[in-house]
Parts: structure tokens; C-alpha cells; sequence
């Protein structure tokens, strides 16, 4: 007789069997919730920006610019994210892999609380310590990891804009400058620690500002927008292929 999924017995909790929770309807749902939300949200703030665009001397051609101009710079990040993604089905299952790195979450952060969540109860990612109970502590360490991350961008929006305020009616041109440089100082920072690591790292860092500035120059030189709004992605994909002929090297 059919038993309703929540009255059904669960597999023994010392079971390595992962998948066998890993993509459990349950878990589908939620992520499936988890898009829909992120759906929302999408289509609330374009609408937000269309309604805003005529007080800032925003063309609707200027609109859809900036539109295509954000979604052709996603590609790029959206390819590593990807293939981190693909890298880590076997050890969480699609569900967790979609609702964390391949949606809100940070594949470096995730994969650390993972492993120290396995590590607090004395196993390891991926060997045969790794059971259904661990695999259900380390999925709640990255889930409420990411929900306060959530959590404080919610309570810290507002006073930032406060801040924002009080510091545009003091000096405007601060504002201009203060986020372009912590945008620079950000992806610096994320770039220089991943240098002392090997030399492949350092040619691909070095190609891609390479070509990066090169799409910059030309863009320019030549009035090509379009060479602007796919520079990301290009230096991103002639990275990646300079460090995997290098790596085959």
C-alpha cells in the first residue's frame, strides 16, 4: 500500500548510499522554490530599473544595454561556476549543488563548511566515513551558512544606504569613486591570492588582464561597445584555455 513520503521508513542513517537522500523529492521542491523566488526577484527589480531609468537620464536603448551588458558578463563567471557545479553532484546530488553553488552560494565557502561539518563528527567528504547522517549535517552547515549571509545583507542594506545618503550630501563625487574602487580592490584581491599557487595560475591571471585591457582599448579605439560588454566573458574563456594548454604542456 502506498505510505505518504513522510511516513516512509528512511534508509539507515550509517548508509553511504548519499544519493539515495541526496535527490529526494523533498529537496527538489525546495529547490524549485528556491528558483521561483529568484524569478521574482529578477523580473521585480527590472521593473524597478525601468521605472527609475527616466530620473537618471537613462534611455530605454541605455536600459537595454545595461541588460545585455550584465547578462553576457554572467557567462563567463557562470561557466566556472558550472563546472564546480558538475564537479560536485557526486558528493551532494543535484538538488544541494542547485539550491547552494549554482544559485546563492559560494562553492569555496560550501565545500569548507562541508568538510568541517563532516570533520566535527569525525568523517571525511567522499570516503566510507561519509554516511547519510553526515551528509545531512554538512548540507545544514552550508544551508545556514548562506542564510545568513542572506540574513545580514537584509538588516545591513539599509543602514549602508543611510550612510550612502549622508555621504552623497556631503561630497557626490565620492560615491563615483568609492564604489568603482572597492569593485577594483574586490576582484584584486580574489585575482593576487590565487598567484602563489603555480605558474599556470600566474599565466592566467596575466592573459586574461591581458585581453580584459586589450577589449578596453579597442572598445575605445574603435567605438565598439559590444567589445566592452563581452570583455569579461572573452578574458575569462582565454584564460581558461591558456591555463589548460599550459596545464597539457
Amino acid at each position: 500500500m502506498f505510505q505518504p513520503l513522510a511516513l516512509q521508513p528512511l534508509a539507515p542513517t550509517d548508509s553511504t548510499d548519499i544519493m539515495a537522500i541526496a535527490n529526494n523529492p523533498v529537496l527538489w521542491i525546495c529547490v524549485a522554490g528556491v528558483f521561483g523566488v529568484i524569478i521574482i526577484q529578477s523580473v521585480i527589480f527590472m521593473n524597478a530599473a525601468r521605472r527609475a531609468a527616466p530620473s537618471v537620464d537613462m534611455s530605454t536603448q541605455d536600459i537595454k544595454t545595461s541588460f545585455r551588458s550584465g547578462a553576457v558578463s554572467a557567462i563567463g563567471p557562470s561557466l566556472a561556476v558550472s563546472l564546480v557545479a558538475i564537479a560536485l553532484l557526486g558528493l551532494f546530488g543535484a538538488p544541494a549543488v542547485l539550491s547552494r553553488i549554482g544559485l546563492i552560494g559560494s562553492a569555496a565557502y560550501d565545500v569548507s563548511a562541508a568538510g568541517i561539518a563532516a570533520g566535527s563528527m569525525g568523517a571525511k567528504l567522499g570516503d566510507a566515513s561519509y554516511t547519510q547522517s553526515v551528509f545531512a549535517v554538512a548540507f545544514f552547515a552550508m544551508s545556514i551558512g548562506g542564510a545568513m549571509w542572506m540574513l545580514a545583507t537584509l538588516i545591513l542594506t539599509p543602514l549602508l544606504r543611510k550612510g550612502d545618503a549622508k555621504i552623497r550630501s556631503i561630497n557626490p563625487a565620492a560615491m563615483a569613486i568609492v564604489p568603482a574602487a572597492a569593485l577594483i580592490g574586490a576582484f584584486s584581491c580574489l585575482g593576487l591570492t590565487e598567484l602563489p599557487k603555480s605558474g599556470i595560475h600566474v599565466l592566467s591571471f596575466i592573459v586574461s588582464a591581458a585581453v580584459m585591457g586589450t577589449c578596453l582599448l579597442l572598445a575605445k579605439k574603435l567605438g565598439k561597445s559590444w567589445l566592452r560588454e563581452w570583455g569579461l566573458g572573452i578574458s575569462i574563456v582565454i584564460g581558461l584555455a591558456a591555463a589548460y594548454l599550459a596545464a597539457g604542456a
